[in-house]
């Protein structure tokens, strides 16, 4: 609830600090004493727009603090997701207005942006005021009403939840329809690239050894050649060198006896003959590697294709592999993609269908509501004075949304017999103040808004149906918070904590005060609106007798 709202320099008010209590506070004053300027405070700080008009004349801003405690689960939640914690249960919410039109938000001394303060406040106050009848008279309202007035939302909760997920599921299904046909596209040159490479099979490295065995064929006719000549002068001939070197080792074999040093000459010879004839051995195979017309065309048809393909996909040999086995992958992607567009297409079947199910049990829960919901605001409204006006709620059926397929619309009947008309057309001002408190009123034990501002709802009425008024803003504040600013007696003498607001002009300012009133203050204010400011003692005796009245 709201525990103290501090107000400086704002328009008319220099400077206020002022309490408030559980149950029902009401703030009374003369017209034009500045009553409107604290619902303008209370709006700003919690993040409406505001105006640098309202900052007070000669002064560089205006600041406007509220203090709240204890604080909701919900309004926790919401400064969580913001990054703000409270330790102690209490939230301190501060908005500075400067004159040259810019504004600070402050959420327990840490700068804040508007977006939070707005945030906390649909948490944490409902202002109602004479103008601002949002909920009677936006239609979209009326179905979220209506479903808190039924108090369990667990079949709405389901239904939110089945429908995200098949929002979730047809998204995805429409992306993957979107891509399809690219996807088939890219499959086709997948399967290209696949075939090509595939027939074509590289091995590794085999570019670079096609390469090395085509410059060898290239050159083996050359190399045949030379190889041929040179084991000709090694070998061929009547007296080839190897046969004479034999035969020498065979004359110094002869010289063993006389001249033992030339066995070592022996030995050097022969294993020169038999290097010569190693070397003649290896230089002959040089001579047999000429390869036939077929295999050299085969070997360069090879090369070329290998050659091609990496040229054409930018890479080589072992690049064409890679690709070859990514382009696989890609493929099984697609396919699976393809599978699960099937499998998605089914899984949107059956849960539109779940879905459907769901929002048909939702309108049928919502019909026997709207039948209670229509008995229990008939009678606030007879007991607020409205007995001929009858509340009727229009539901019909369209399009699956987020709360389901209905569409709700409250409508009235102001006298028996006229056909029910939306209640904007026919409900004048005073009518919408009863029947937005008749909705308060049903929804008192439901709705989880600790503080509920009025802001002259007791406009257009007078009597017993302000007197009722006030009764009920009575009740209201067993559940809520109840803040009411009003002109009226019937509901002064209902509140349980009764403040003044005061305009005190000179030649060179006019300041605005808030001040609590005790017993015979209030009884003097009392008077004052019953009669004026002439106040004889018999009204301030009547004025003593109301307040004694409602106190009991």
């Amino acid at each position: 609830m709201l525990r103290e709202l501090s107000i400086e320099n704002l328009a008319v008010i220099e400077s206020a600090v002022i309490p408030l209590e559980q149950g029902f506070n009401a703030f009374t004053g003369e017209t034009g004493a500045g009553k409107s300027i604290l619902i303008h405070g209370i709006q700003a700080v919690l993040g409406q727009r505001t105006s640098r008009d309202l900052v007070r004349t000669g002064c560089k801003k205006a600041v406007i603090t509220a203090v709240f405690s204890p604080i909701s689960d919900t309004t926790c939640s919401i400064l969580a997701e913001y990054g703000h914690e409270t330790d102690d249960d209490a939230l301190v919410l501060t908005r500075e207005i400067s004159a040259d039109g810019g504004s600070i938000g402050r959420v327990n001394g840490r700068t804040a942006p508007v977006a939070l303060l707005r945030a906390l406040g649909e948490s944490l106050v409902n202002i109602h005021g004479q103008h601002d009848n949002q909920i009677l008279l936006r239609p979209e309202r009326h179905l979220d009403v209506l479903d808190r007035f039924g108090d369990d939302l667990s079949l709405l909760e389901d239904y939110q939840k089945e429908f995200h997920a098949l929002q979730n599921c047809a998204r995805t299904l429409n992306q993957l329809k979107k891509s399809e046909q690219e996807k088939m596209q890219h499959l086709k040159d997948l399967q290209e690239t696949i075939t090509e490479i595939g027939e074509l099979d590289p091995q590794p490295q085999e570019d670079v050894l096609l390469d090395e065995q085509f410059r060898i064929a290239a050159r083996a006719e050359d190399t045949a050649e030379i190889a041929g000549t040179v084991c000709r002068m090694l070998t061929d001939g009547d007296e080839n060198i190897s046969d004479a070197i034999a035969a020498a080792c065979d004359q110094l074999s002869r010289l063993t006896d006389a001249a033992p040093e030339a066995a070592s000459l022996r030995e050097r010879l022969r294993t020169l003959n038999i290097e010569l004839r190693d070397i003649s051995d290896e230089i002959n195979a040089y001579a047999g590697v000429q390869l036939s017309p077929a295999e050299f065309a085969k070997l360069n048809d090879r090369r070329n294709a290998i050659n091609s393909a990496a040229i054409r996909y930018h890479t080589d040999a072992d690049g064409l592999r890679q690709i070859y086995e990514d382009a696989l992958k890609k493929v099984s992607a697609i396919e699976s993609d393809s599978n699960r567009l099937h499998d998605l297409t089914s899984e949107r079947a059956e849960r539109l269908h779940r879905v459907t199910e769901l929002a048909r049990m939702l309108t049928a829960h919502r019909q026997q509501l709207a039948a209670d919901f229509s008995r229990r605001v008939g009678e606030e409204l007879a007991y607020l004075n409205m007995p001929r006006v009858q509340l009727s709620v229009a539901l019909t059926q369209g399009k699956l949304t987020p709360n389901g397929m209905d569409h709700a619309e409250f409508l009235i009947s102001a006298n028996p017999g006229e056909p029910p008309k939306p209640i904007a057309q026919i409900a004048s001002g005073g009518e919408l103040s009863r029947m937005m408190l008749a909705l308060k009123a049903v929804l008192a034990d439901r709705d989880d808004i600790p503080t509920l501002i009025f802001d002259e709802i007791d406009t257009g009425v007078s009597g017993k149906a302000a007197q009722k008024i006030g009764l009920k803003l009575r009740q209201l504040s067993h559940h809520h918070q109840v803040i009411c600013v009003t002109h009226l007696a019937q509901l002064a003498t209902q509140a349980t904590h009764h403040l003044l607001i005061e305009k005190h002009s000179t030649d060179t300012a006019t300041r605005t005060a808030v001040t609590e009133l005790d017993r015979d203050a209030r009884i003097r204010e009392i008077a004052r609106i019953m009669g004026g400011d002439d106040q004889s003692e018999l009204l301030l005796q009547t004025a003593e007798a109301a307040l004694d009245a409602a106190s009991k």
